[in-house]
This record gives C-alpha cells, sequence and structure tokens, in this order.
C-alpha cells in the first residue's frame, strides 16, 4: 500500500543508497569526515580526535577520501612542512548526513550502550 506523499525505495534509490554506504561505511571513513566537518585538520590533529586508528589507516582512508574528492590535501612548504586536510565543497555537504546519524545514534544506540554498561558493571 502506498501512502500519499511518503517514497518508497526504487531500483535507482537504492543503487545510489547502496554508493553512498560503499563509501561510508568502510571503517574509519564516517568519523574522518565528522571529525574533518569542525574545520581543517593537521594529521596529527586527526591522529588525536581518532585515538583508536593507527596513522598507517588514517592515512589511507585520507587517500581514499582525497580520490573521492571529499577530502584535500593543503601542503604549505613551510619551513616546517604543515600538511592540513580539508572536506572539500562535496565532502562539506555530508554535514546534514553526518548530524543525522549522530541524532540517530544518541536517539537509539547511546541509551541501549548505557543499559550493557550497566548490566556488566
Amino acid at each position: 500500500m502506498h501512502t500519499p506523499g511518503v517514497t518508497t525505495p526504487d531500483e535507482g534509490r537504492c543503487s545510489s543508497v547502496e554508493a553512498a554506504l560503499q563509501v561510508l561505511g568502510r571503517p574509519w571513513i564516517g568519523l574522518v569526515l565528522y571529525v574533518l566537518q569542525g574545520g581543517p585538520l593537521r594529521f596529527s590533529e586527526l591522529s588525536q580526535r581518532l585515538p583508536n586508528i593507527g596513522d598507517r589507516m588514517l592515512s589511507v582512508r585520507l587517500k581514499q577520501l582525497e580520490a573521492r574528492d571529499l577530502v584535500e590535501r593543503d601542503v604549505d612548504a613551510g619551513p616546517p612542512v604543515r600538511v592540513t586536510y580539508r572536506l572539500t565543497a562535496r565532502g562539506a555537504g555530508l554535514r546534514e548526513v553526518m548530524e543525522a546519524i549522530d541524532r540517530w545514534s544518541r536517539a537509539h544506540l547511546t541509551p541501549t550502550r548505557k543499559k550493557r554498561k550497566a548490566a556488566s558493571g
């Protein structure tokens, strides 16, 4: 049954959602994009804000994001040489998506985590 004004998934929408999730669903990609929403950061600053990701994996993910034109790498020859990462306009376009994921997670996942901790503690 179709409800007026409510869209239903069709093949075109499913394939576009699948394409987006193939990018955003890779480990660390979403978190790197989320952290960069706050503005440009150097590699060491990104590493500090994402302490559970190793430097090698962070480097790989940043290169993948550059290849997808979601992040740009800005090199200031210095001295000292400074490399800064920032979202491109395309990457910044994910702000609403990241905020929606954050809201959904806080509403639906955070209480579950608290319940698990209380039960195990």
